[in-house]
């Protein structure tokens, strides 16, 4: 289909990656532990935003950019690590607004979507799973082209996201369950766990 092969495989592995821990999926618990499911939703989708970027960049070449250029490697790892960091400070310093506070407002959901997407988009390591991955079910006849690349990233992305939305959610349900404060220091741990996350990225090689 679309120059692809191998489509149900493609589906049930994307589920298996989908449905393994990473700092996407702490960044979505930790707002939804401390500011509910709005918050965690709103998370869920910036970060699949940041995946289409990632998307398109394997499917016109820029990944492989990335990948043959240690220069751009290192500049991207810098910036992200730092980020990283920055999002887990930001997460340390929370208040959080407790399982009974009312819903955020949108202008207080915009900074959630964007720290979501820019997470996503400032991880090389992301950038260059989807360059390593998404061949592997293109028919070699379609490989220069870009179709087959969006419609794969496409169904990975929306499998992602509605399993991030049901993280969200289920967090949100658990925090419910939590004493308020028991939610905004798990939400600080989280903090750290992002800032640990951004030296390792920093410390890393390629």
């Amino acid at each position: 289909m679309l120059g692809t092969h191998d489509l149900l495989l493609f589906v049930f592995s994307a589920l298996l990656l989908n449905i393994t821990p990473g700092q996407d999926t702490l960044y979505i618990v930790g707002r939804s532990a401390s500011q509910g499911f709005r918050a965690g939703a709103f998370a869920a989708l910036g970060i699949g935003a940041g995946c289409f970027v990632h998307i398109t960049a394997a499917a016109f070449g820029l990944s492989a950019i990335l990948a043959a250029s240690a220069s751009a490697f290192a500049v991207l790892k810098i910036l992200g690590a730092a980020y990283l960091i920055y999002v887990g400070v930001s997460l340390l310093r929370s208040r959080g607004a407790g399982s009974g506070a009312a819903p955020l407002a949108p202008t207080a959901l915009r900074p959630v979507f964007a720290q979501g997407f820019w997470t996503n988009v400032l991880n090389p390591k992301v950038a260059l799973f989807f360059l390593a991955f998404l061949p592997q079910f293109v028919e070699a006849s379609a490989a220069g082209s870009p179709l087959p690349f969006l419609f794969l990233g496409l169904v990975f992305n929306l499998n992602g996201t509605l399993w991030n939305l049901f993280v969200a959610w289920s967090a949100a349900q658990a925090a419910r369950a939590l004493h308020s404060s028991a939610a905004l220091w798990f939400n600080r741990g989280v903090g750290a766990l992002f800032v640990t996350l951004g030296a390792r990225l920093a410390l890393s090689e390629k």
